[in-house]
């Protein structure tokens, strides 16, 4: 069965562009100011309030990806890096379909966190922008370890039953995995890294955590999903 692994990068939109009410939604339980810029800050974490900025893919069975990435300049050439082949797109909604033209040639998606997140943000944000979807990634958690979303997170905590989950750098310490973030970015430096134009450097981070989800899918594959 053709397998494929991916990770998403966000960025959240800037507050002052929100409308007045949204605005007020968004801070209605904010009491102080420090706690109304964490609530900015969180943006990106919603498609409702955030755009996709890069789309990682690898196939976990011949070790080759890609990477789509938005690059508002358009000033950056598409590269291969070991066995990645780094995309630059001039807009989210390229990005998208970029993706979603790969992902009708796969009929298993691994993820890590994606019932909670990369799933129905993709989902959400293709919709908004009009792109249609080629497969179905929001379907129901609880399908066997064959069927066609594959989410690590969920399997190795048995649903959400273990606590606490832990994040893909604590899982990757476990493990004895290298970390993307050991290379000195992380997901909360994404938006900063956009407004600096190294869409790049997004786009290798996001190649980090393919290759670290990659790994766990190995020891999940070996020593978890016994059959």
């Amino acid at each position: 069965m053709p397998r494929l692994i991916f990770d998403i990068e966000t960025i959240g939109s800037d507050f002052d562009s929100l409308d007045e009410k949204s605005k007020e939604l968004l801070l209605a339980y904010a009491k102080t100011p420090e706690e109304e810029q964490e609530k900015k800050e969180t943006l990106s974490l919603s498609p409702l309030t955030g755009s996709i900025v890069t789309i990682g893919i690898l196939n976990p069975d011949t070790n080759k990806g890609a990477v789509y990435f938005h690059d508002p300049s358009e000033k950056l050439e598409r590269k291969s890096v070991n066995d990645i082949q780094y995309t630059p797109l001039a807009s989210e909604k390229e990005v998208l379909k970029e993706f979603w033209d790969t992902a009708q040639l796969y009929d298993q998606f691994i993820t890590f966190n994606g019932h909670a997140f990369d799933c129905p943000y993709l989902m959400i944000r293709s919709a908004i922008l009009k792109v249609k979807p080629s497969r179905n990634l929001m379907l129901y958690r609880f399908s066997p370890p064959g069927g066609p979303h594959l989410d690590l997170i969920d399997r190795m905590t048995n649903f959400g039953a273990f606590r606490p989950r832990g994040s893909l750098h604590l899982w990757c310490q476990a493990f004895g995995i290298k970390s993307p973030k050991e290379d000195g970015v992380a997901g909360d430096d994404v938006a900063q890294l956009f407004k600096e134009k190294k869409y790049l450097d997004i786009a290798q981070y996001c190649a980090g955590d393919l290759w670290a989800t990659k790994e766990l899918l190995d020891y999940w594959d070996k020593y978890i999903n016994l059959k």
